[in-house]
């Protein structure tokens, strides 16, 4: 099983030829089971960016599709929408769910919704869904890999990002551990990382594992990481979960990302998706 993990595309601000690039490398050499949008699918959560993301969705080649919102996917300047449909744009264009699931032989994957009209970019877990989440986890076959996914993260690979931490965040990394999950996937940072978690010794806990994904396509990129996404593998018979940082890798040869060469409205841009990075990560079974 392969699970593509894409955060924050930020559509308005997307760029052109990562946009090309990344279909093509999904449709041609990924190849995932499932695709996982994290959040933040648009920039300002306009009628015509949501159309972009689901016209995006339609290009790529993958048998299912989860997808949650970020804050961004909430109106901003529109109070009146912010309160009575804050997430309207996103139902019309995307379905009403805005917290799927999906529980196949080899998966469960949970979602949350973490955005909130009262906030305007942290975000927050209740009581009820830290729970909830809870008790479907603890009904999780052994073969499956237990996935969490938040917008906001659970961890962050810097204190200077811990104000972007999902409210309720100790809480239930707590739960979540002694519950059975393995991962707990997340972005809103722009910032990619593989982030273990170590259970108090004093609980009956486990160790589970925080992985956020970058921004896939947007310009919207920090520091020096430029766009990236994940790519999750899980194998049933060994036991074993590999997460991939595969990058946007500007002026590169053709190589295992795909095609190279794609021209941008304003000058060509050359580049493919390349793997970066490997992590290889011990999932105990509870």
């Amino acid at each position: 099983m392969t699970l593509l993990h894409l955060s924050d595309p930020h559509f308005g601000t997307q760029r052109k030829p990562v946009v090309q690039a990344l279909i093509a490398w999904v449709n041609d050499v990924a190849r995932p089971d499932v695709l996982m949008l994290s959040g933040d699918l648009t920039q300002r959560a306009t009628a015509a960016q949501f159309a972009q993301v689901k016209a995006f969705i339609q290009c790529l080649r993958i048998p299912h599709v989860l997808t949650i919102p970020g804050n961004h996917d909430l109106p901003l300047f529109n109070l009146w929408a912010r309160w009575r449909r804050p997430l309207g744009r996103y139902r019309q264009a995307l379905g009403e769910d805005v917290a799927p699931t999906l529980d196949t032989p080899e998966l469960l994957l949970l979602t949350l919704n973490t955005t909130r009209r009262w906030r305007h970019k942290h975000g927050e877990l209740s009581p009820k869904q830290i729970e909830s989440t809870s008790a479907r986890l603890r009904e999780a076959r052994p073969e499956q890999l237990r996935i969490v996914v938040t917008h906001q993260p659970c961890a962050v690979p810097s204190q200077t990002e811990r104000n972007n931490l999902v409210r309720g965040y100790e809480t239930a990394l707590s739960a979540w551990s002694r519950a059975g999950a393995d991962l707990v996937l997340g972005g809103h940072i722009h910032w990619p990382a593989v982030i273990p978690i170590d259970a108090s010794p004093s609980e009956a806990a486990r160790r589970l594992w925080v992985v956020l994904a970058g921004t896939a396509v947007s310009s919207r990129i920090r520091r020096d990481d430029g766009n990236s996404c994940n790519l999750i593998h899980w194998d049933t018979v060994a036991g074993q979960c590999t997460v991939e940082r595969w990058d946007f890798v500007e002026n590169a040869a053709d190589g295992p990302g795909g095609p190279a060469a794609i021209k941008a409205l304003h000058g060509p841009v050359f580049g493919c998706w390349q793997r970066v990075a490997v992590h290889v990560l011990d999932v105990d079974r509870p």
